[in-house]
């Protein structure tokens, strides 16, 4: 079984959304004992709390369930997981200022590698934006994961 873990900043808008994405298209393909997903943050502003209210109702609207409460990425993830796709440049920094050895660079990914659109770019932070950018960030992640899904085949480790 592969294991991915999605990794923003507070754990409350983009990683927990991404988690909720993947896990959705794993269960409508019937593929979701391939493959367990996971959300944290880099920041340990809101350990505990569940995700933004206009991230659960956007993930909703896009017929998507959200439940998770935020975590704070530790250096056991590096070992736990097989791939660890960061939400921006900035975040990245800081999971990687936790392997100074580069032990884990190889499960690094920036999230938009994977996107067709944007390739390497940020994916943006929509919690002091409004509607339209929390749309715009699920149509991003979307996509994003369906391309990490063909370069990735469920269950099997990079």
């Amino acid at each position: 079984m592969s294991k991915v873990l999605f990794v923003c900043l507070g754990n409350i808008c983009r990683s927990p959304l991404a988690e909720g994405i993947l896990k959705s298209k794993l269960e409508s393909s019937r593929q979701s004992q391939s493959i367990f997903v996971d959300s944290c943050g880099t920041g340990n502003y809101h350990i505990g709390e569940q995700p933004d209210p206009r991230s659960v109702a956007n993930a909703r609207e896009n017929g998507i369930t959200l439940d998770h409460k935020a975590r704070q990425f530790t250096h056991e993830d590096f070992e736990q997981f097989d791939h660890i796709l960061v939400m921006d440049s900035s975040n990245l920094k800081d999971v990687k200022k936790l392997d100074p050895k580069e032990e884990y660079t190889h499960k690094l990914h920036l999230m938009r590698e994977y996107d067709p659109i944007g390739t390497g770019e940020d994916v943006p932070d929509p919690y002091f934006g409004g509607e339209l950018g929390f749309q715009q960030v699920f149509e991003i992640l979307d996509r994003s994961i369906e391309g990490f899904l063909q370069e990735v085949k469920p269950g099997v480790s990079k």
